[in-house]
Parts: structure tokens; C-alpha cells; sequence
């Protein structure tokens, strides 16, 4: 899929890595520092699904960064990703819904429409029909052994769909329709940006070899950590484990209260011994900045009960703000749809300039 070679190298913790993450890992950090230096040459791509309500997760993983790239000055875009939804599931119901409140977390979150294009999949069909120039870049075999597609199709349950194996390819459509050279993800979604760089390098080489269309887009990789749901496994709308951010402080009490722990007393921060008294712990080390050692060690033997007390009043102090701008800013839902009627109206602009220079680099301007 990709230039580098797929040696295994050794690391000095001896443990093997891939010698195309380590590439990718090695441009990562050049493009971090460049963009330190000149965000404004930067163009920056991520989105969602609307399978449902954004929780604790989604900020520290990556709603947070995205606030950070937009407040350097990097041109920053989100996309809600609805017509993804469909990959795995069989029905769109709440999609309406699900967009929506989106659109009401970013926007409380510190995403500003702005600085900051946020637009659907559907509204788009320009970008979506760069799919058809793209799907003849790339091979099945190269489909099929995309380890995200094949993870996402277990985890599912579902029938591998047409839409579901091609699902890299739609997503190389978002990332290079507005020409964005920066994708800040975590390091599983890496070979999507390395079959977006793919189908980047082989478009230019088959079609535009003078002018180069496209840019290859740099995986920013996430230094966001692994954030525990409340049970101690991923933090997952479908586990049940998760704060949404949205949720009210009695909802957020309810459900740390009765979240699992153990039977001994005394608090101690063991990720493997103890996951699901250490995910608590880390809950509450994200949302106060403390070190999660120190908050067990301040409640000691005072137990589970004290935990989860300390637990719930820092997530809820954490999220105070963020829930009261949420609520101001859904009293007007009209002014909500407007933010994303503009988003997709600036898109649409973007990817008919884009299609057009697909298609005459391709000599199909009659």
C-alpha cells in the first residue's frame, strides 16, 4: 500500500513495529513541526459518524485537538460522515437527531462555523462521485487488507458490504476533495491515510503529471490516551460505559455510581490488576489534570464510594461549561441547521472546483 518497506524494526524497548509506522510515525512529527511554524499552509480533514451522542472519549481523543488546530489557524474541516453509517447497520433512524447534536457539541466544544467548515456526506455529491475515479486506483486485494475494514466488519456482525470494503476509498474522497495535506488521527486508522496517500500519488502519476492535482495527505498521529469506559473496557456508545457529553449531572451521577469496582477497600491505580477501579481513576486524572496515582493515593482507604463521589464531582465540574453553552445554543435549532446549511453550501463549492479538475486533468471537459 505504501513506498516504505514492511520489515519489522525493533525499537529500543524492544518491542516490533512495522517499518511503515515508524515512516509514518517519523512524518507525523516533521509535519507537526511545520505546522507549529506555518499553520496557515495547512489543511486539516476529520469527522464523525452520527451513530449517536459524543462522550467523554471523542473530547480527550479528538475534539480537543481539533479545537487546537482551528485556534493555530490551520483551515479546518469536520465532516459528519452519514452516509458511513450505512457501512454497518440497516437503518438510519435518529440520523436526523444524531447530526444535529453533533453540531451542538462542537459548537460548545469551541468550534467555531467560522473558522471551521462543518458538512454531510449527503449533501456533498460532487465529493462522493470522486469515488468512481478513485475506486479504479486501488485493487480488490488492496481492499480486503485494509485491517480497519476487516475489524470494523467483526466487531459489527454485519455482512462485509459493498459500501463497507470501500469505505477507505469514500474516505479518501473526504480527506482530498478540499486538498487536505493533514489527517490528525490515532495510529489503527493509519492505513487509511496511507490508501488516501495511495490513490493521491497514483491519480497524479496516471492523469496529472505536470500538474499535480492532488497533495498527499500526512497522518498526524493522535498523542491523545486510550480513554477507559466506566467498566474498565473501551469507552463505547455500545457498551453503555460511556459519559456522554451532553448528558445532565444527575444522568452522569446515576451512571458512575453504578459502575463496577471491586471488593477491596483500599484504592490503588493498577490498569491490569484492578481495570476497572483504575478507569475511574483516569476518568477522573483526564478532567482534573491530576495524576492518577495521587488521586488513589488521597483516597486511600475510603473505597469505591469515595471514589466515585470524587469521580462525579470532578466530570461534572469539568463539564459544567460545556453543558450550559450546549443548552444555550439548543434553544435556537434553526441557527444550528443554518450553521450546517452554510457548511454544506461551502463544501459543495469546494468539491465542484474539485471535480472539475479531476475531470480535465482526465480529458473529460466536452
Amino acid at each position: 500500500m505504501t513506498n516504505e518497506t514492511q520489515e519489522p524494526a525493533i525499537t529500543a524497548a524492544g518491542n516490533e513495529v512495522s517499518a511503515s509506522f515508524l515512516a509514518a510515525k517519523k512524518r507525523s512529527d516533521e509535519t507537526m513541526a511545520a505546522l507549529e511554524a506555518n499553520p496557515g499552509k495547512f489543511t486539516m480533514l476529520t469527522g464523525d459518524r452520527p451513530t449517536g451522542r459524543l462522550h467523554l472519549g471523542h473530547y480527550f481523543g479528538s475534539i480537543r485537538e481539533r479545537v487546537a488546530m482551528q485556534e493555530r489557524g490551520v483551515n479546518t474541516n469536520i465532516i459528519i460522515a452519514d452516509y458511513q453509517v450505512i457501512t454497518d447497520r440497516d437503518t438510519t433512524e435518529h440520523i436526523e437527531d444524531n447530526v444535529l447534536n453533533l453540531v451542538l457539541d462542537y459548537l460548545a466544544a469551541g468550534i467555531d462555523p467560522n473558522r471551521t467548515m462543518i458538512f454531510t456526506h449527503s449533501a456533498v455529491p460532487a465529493e462522493n462521485q470522486l469515488m468512481l475515479p478513485f475506486l479504479s486506483l486501488v485493487t480488490e486485494a488492496e481492499l480486503h487488507r485494509n485491517p480497519t475494514v476487516k475489524s470494523e466488519m467483526e466487531a459489527s456482525g454485519h455482512a462485509l458490504t459493498g459500501l463497507l470494503l470501500t469505505y477507505p476509498v469514500h474516505q479518501a474522497c473526504d480527506i482530498l476533495f478540499c486538498k487536505a495535506n493533514v489527517v490528525p488521527i490515532g495510529k489503527d486508522n493509519l492505513p487509511h491515510v496511507e490508501i488516501t496517500r495511495t490513490i493521491a500519488r497514483r491519480f497524479n502519476e496516471r492523469y496529472a503529471k505536470r500538474r499535480p492535482v492532488f497533495p498527499e495527505p500526512a497522518a498526524i498521529l493522535s498523542e491523545a490516551p486510550e480513554i477507559p469506559g466506566l467498566d474498565g473496557r473501551k469507552m463505547s456508545k455500545s457498551y453503555g460505559n460511556s459519559i456522554m457529553l451532553g448528558a445532565t449531572a444527575e444522568e452522569t451521577a446515576k451512571l458512575i455510581k453504578k459502575s463496577p469496582t471491586d471488593s477491596e477497600r483500599r484504592i490503588t491505580f493498577d490498569p491490569i490488576a484492578r481495570p476497572q477501579v483504575s478507569a475511574l481513576l483516569t476518568t477522573a486524572g483526564l478532567v482534573t489534570g491530576r495524576d492518577p496515582k495521587d488521586i488513589a493515593e488521597e483516597i486511600g482507604d475510603s473505597g469505591a464510594g469515595a471514589l466515585k463521589k470524587y469521580v462525579t464531582e470532578s466530570v461534572n465540574e469539568f463539564l459544567a461549561p460545556h453543558r450550559e453553552r450546549r443548552a444555550e445554543l439548543a434553544k435556537d435549532m434553526d441557527a444550528i441547521r443554518d450553521i450546517l446549511h452554510d457548511g454544506n453550501k461551502r463544501a459543495n463549492a469546494i468539491a465542484e472546483e474539485t471535480l472539475d479538475e479531476v475531470r480535465a486533468a482526465m480529458g473529460m471537459t466536452y
